[in-house]
This record gives C-alpha cells, sequence and structure tokens, in this order.
C-alpha cells in the first residue's frame, strides 16, 4: 500500500544555509578566498622578523616598524578603496585590493634595504585595508539580515586559515630556500582570487540603494564642497535620493585644499613616528596626526554621523591595541624567549590560527544569537582567563598550544563580529567607504601594538609585556561595545539631517 505524500509545515523554514542561495556563498566563497590570502601574505613579516632582523643589521623598534608600516598606509587605503566600492561597485574594490597587496608582496620579496622593504609594506597595507572594507561589506550584503552576523564571522575565519598556511609554509620554505620565497610565494594565490572574482554577481543592498536613488554615492563630497547660502533644498524624483531634501552644495577649493593637506599630513607624520626618527616631536606629530585623522572623520561622517565615525574608530584603536601584540610578536617570543625551533613555532602558530577560525565561526553563531555587542562583550571577557596562563607555560608545548588555542578563539575569535557591529551602524550609501575609514583609522593601534609591546620590553620579558597589553586592553574593548558607547554617543550627539 503506498504512503500518503509527507507534508512539509509551510511555517518551517529550510535550513539556514539554504536560506543563503547559490548566490550568497558564491559571494563569500569569492570573498573568503581573499581573506586566506590577506592573512598569509600579511603574517608573513612576523613570521620572517627575525631573519630579515639579521640581514638588514635592524634594532628591535625598527624591526617592528615593519609590522607597523602596513598600518600607517591603511587608513588612506581603506578610505580611497572604500570610496571606490560606494561609488563603482563591491567586486571593483575588491579586485583592486587583492592587486594592490600582492604586487606589495613581491615587492617585499625583492627588496634590498630596510627602506625598500618599509615601501613594500606601506603598499601592502593599501590593499589590505581595500580587501576588509570592500569583502566584508560585500559578504554581508549578499546575506540575509538575519544571518550578518554569521557572515562576517565565518569571513574573518579565512584570515586566521591564511596565518596557519603561512606558518605551515614557513617551517619548510625559510630554512631551505630563504626568507625572500615566502613572499614569491605569497603572490600565487592571488591568482585564484582573481580567477574566482571574475563573474561574481554585486551584493545586492548595493545595487538596490543604486537603483532607488538612480545616481552614484560620492563618499567624498563632504571633503571638496560645501553648503550653499540660501539655496534650496536638493530635490530627487525618487524623493528617497541621498541628495534629498539637502541643501545644494558647491565646490569649494578652499575646503579641498585644506583636507588633502591634513591626509598628507597625517600620513607623513604617520611615516615619521612609525620609523623611529621623530625624537622629540614625537608627541606633537602623534597630536597633530590624531587631529587630522579625527578632522576627516568628523568631515566623511556628515551632520548626521560625525560623532559615530569618532567612536567607532577609537573602539577599533582599542581592538587592534589588545589582539596586535599577540598576533605581531608571538613568532619573536617564542623563538627569542623560548628558543623554539622554526618546527615548535609553527605548532604553536597552527593551534593559535585554528583557535582564532574556530572563535570567529562560533562569534557567527552567537552574533546572530545574541546580538553582536553582547556576545562580543561576553566572549572577549571570557578571554581574561587565558591571558597570564599563555605566558607561563615554558617547556610543554601541547598545554601552550590549547591555552593558546582557546586565547585566540574568545579574543581574536570574536573580533570577527567587528564587521557586523560596524556596518549595522553605518548606511548602506556609505558603507564600505565609512567601514573602510572607520576600521582603518582604527587599525593604527596594530601599528602602536608592537612598537609599543617592544617598548615595554626593554624594562621587563617580552612575555610579562605582551599579557599586561592584552589583559588591560581586553578590558576596555568590553566596556566600549558591550555598553555600546559609540551608538550610545551617536543618539546623544548627532541628528540626523534627513
Amino acid at each position: 500500500m503506498d504512503r500518503p505524500p509527507r507534508r512539509t509545515d509551510p511555517r518551517r523554514r529550510p535550513r539556514w544555509y539554504r536560506q543563503v542561495g547559490r548566490r550568497g556563498w558564491t559571494a563569500f566563497a569569492a570573498a573568503w578566498g581573499g581573506y586566506v590570502l590577506d592573512g598569509f601574505d600579511f603574517v608573513l613579516i612576523t613570521l620572517v622578523l627575525t631573519e630579515v632582523r639579521a640581514e638588514f643589521g635592524l634594532d628591535a623598534v625598527q624591526a617592528a616598524s615593519l609590522v607597523s608600516a602596513a598600518f600607517v598606509s591603511r587608513w588612506l587605503g581603506g578610505m580611497l578603496l572604500g570610496a571606490l566600492g560606494d561609488r563603482y561597485g563591491r567586486r571593483a574594490a575588491m579586485t583592486a585590493s587583492i592587486l594592490l597587496f600582492s604586487l606589495g608582496t613581491l615587492a617585499c620579496g625583492l627588496a634590498g634595504s630596510y627602506g625598500a622593504l618599509y615601501a613594500a609594506r606601506l603598499v601592502v597595507g593599501l590593499g589590505m585595508a581595500g580587501e576588509y572594507s570592500a569583502s566584508a561589506t560585500y559578504v554581508m550584503e549578499s546575506w540575509p539580515e538575519r544571518m550578518r552576523g554569521r557572515a562576517s564571522g565565518f569571513l574573518i575565519s579565512g584570515y586566521s586559515i591564511g596565518t596557519v598556511l603561512a606558518a605551515q609554509v614557513y617551517s619548510q620554505v625559510v630554512p631551505a630556500l630563504g626568507w625572500r620565497w615566502m613572499f614569491y610565494l605569497g603572490v600565487l594565490p592571488a591568482l585564484f582570487a582573481l580567477w574566482m572574482r571574475r563573474a561574481l554577481p554585486e551584493a545586492e543592498d548595493w545595487e538596490e540603494a543604486i537603483a532607488e536613488t538612480a545616481a552614484r554615492p560620492n563618499p567624498f563630497r563632504p571633503l571638496f564642497t560645501r553648503p550653499l547660502r540660501n539655496a534650496p533644498a536638493a530635490y530627487s524624483p525618487a524623493g528617497n535620493a541621498p541628495d534629498a531634501g539637502r541643501p545644494v552644495e558647491v565646490f569649494s577649493a578652499g575646503r579641498a585644499a585644506l583636507h588633502l593637506g591634513l591626509a598628507a599630513g597625517a600620513f607623513g607624520a604617520l611615516l615619521v613616528l612609525f620609523t623611529g626618527r621623530a625624537g622629540d616631536a614625537a608627541w606633537p606629530l602623534a597630536l597633530f596626526a590624531a587631529g587630522a585623522l579625527g578632522t576627516l572623520a568628523v568631515r566623511l561622517g556628515s551632520p548626521g554621523h560625525r560623532v559615530l565615525y569618532l567612536a567607532l574608530t577609537v573602539t577599533v584603536f582599542a581592538g587592534f591595541l589588545y589582539t596586535w601584540p599577540i598576533q605581531a610578536l608571538l613568532p619573536t617570543y617564542l623563538k627569542t624567549e623560548l628558543h623554539y625551533t622554526a618546527g615548535q613555532v609553527r605548532d604553536v602558530l597552527f593551534w593559535a590560527g585554528f583557535g582564532t577560525a574556530a572563535g570567529c565561526v562560533l562569534a557567527g553563531f552567537t552574533g546572530d544569537r545574541f546580538g553582536p555587542a553582547r556576545a562580543y562583550a561576553l566572549t572577549l571577557t571570557a578571554s581574561l582567563a587565558f591571558v597570564f596562563p599563555v605566558f607561563a607555560v615554558h617547556d610543554d608545548l601541547l598545554l601552550l598550544g590549547v591555552l593558546l588555542f582557546l586565547l585566540q578563539a574568545t579574543s581574536f575569535g570574536i573580533s570577527g563580529l567587528l564587521p557586523r557591529y560596524l556596518g549595522s551602524h553605518l548606511p548602506v550609501e556609505r558603507r564600505a567607504s565609512g567601514l573602510g575609514f572607520v576600521y582603518n583609522v582604527g587599525a593604527l593601534g596594530g601599528a602602536v601594538a608592537p612598537l609599543l609591546g617592544a617598548r615595554l620590553a626593554e624594562g621587563r620579558p617580552l612575555g610579562q609585556s605582551l599579557a599586561l597589553l592584552t589583559f588591560g586592553l581586553s578590558l576596555l574593548v568590553v566596556l566600549l561595545i558591550g555598553l555600546d558607547v559609540p551608538g550610545r554617543l551617536h543618539r546623544l550627539a548627532d541628528r540626523d539631517p534627513s
């Protein structure tokens, strides 16, 4: 006897991974591949830092500045490539970014001096900034709204996988061929990522925003224009364009010159600071750079998001300060204080990298379940239990690996929610440029972190310095994100111009 057909409950949704759809998974695969390459290329300098230092005769601060160099240029790359993504689409910005940091990686391998290597790292930083802003925005706008925590966490896991691959390659390549071949090999995955991106669909949110407004946004407009006094509000037939209801604006040569001067001055000041040439002018230069970048953030934020841009930037800065002492100087700590071999360093970084990847995946689910701010704060609080034990272990490789896995899963791994947290505060028409600028100016914390760790280590063991920085700054980020300080300040101080 034939059984009656099984009825499907119309209220039951398909499983979440089916709801993403083919288009969403295609977008994710291409962006994730770029993040793997991003992690592989960027971590190379931390792995070969001792070899580079020996070849070029660098001191500890000069060597650490090579890690910081990519952060010096990231804010500029985030702003430029983010604006490209807002105006011409996320795909164009993704392709440009991967070409930039792949060429920068090749130049690192060819560098014949400290100056040439530093310049190549600046190019890597430009490309990395665009990769973050364009790819993160692209994936989140291609996934359903209720699953964007997973999109954010899963995507950032690609970076940690790239660091694991780099550590595996390091143990095989550097002893046999030397440190330069690590950078030569770092170019190869770019061909795969470019192939993946050749026929990608555009992000749905961006396409819908452009279709509704019938105009392409210009995120740089506040830097080069001023409102025309006594002019009527701009008119849009659609009634919902970004310009609708706003005063007419005209080009201002004075305002353009001011902002270009601030950008050039900030870049120059950071360059002097992070190459150790500031001397007694270090504090004045640091204050000038902070003021210039803060002014640009206020201008880019426009009247409705000025305080928000500043608050988000400070939050990201603190986030990089707590994660990058370990990210940048862990290989140096393992090789110099614990005297681990290349194979042992590889094994420890394997545990740390997969801990980060696991944490990113977990963050995706917890972020969708509890909200990005609450999930971030609670998980980061749990990470504090593992900070000091990690640096108390010396001779037990397995125990050190397990503790690092747990620390990175709850500390660096939860930062997989950062794109979701930032993107939820920014409008679609300025999301890529806003996320790119806010994230990559805040990423200067990653430039400060290794230098700060190296400075602190001059008076105490490096491991102790890394533990103190990580613990103290993690507490600060718990407060900033857990209390949603940027959102609260935005609601108190900013006004929506519409």
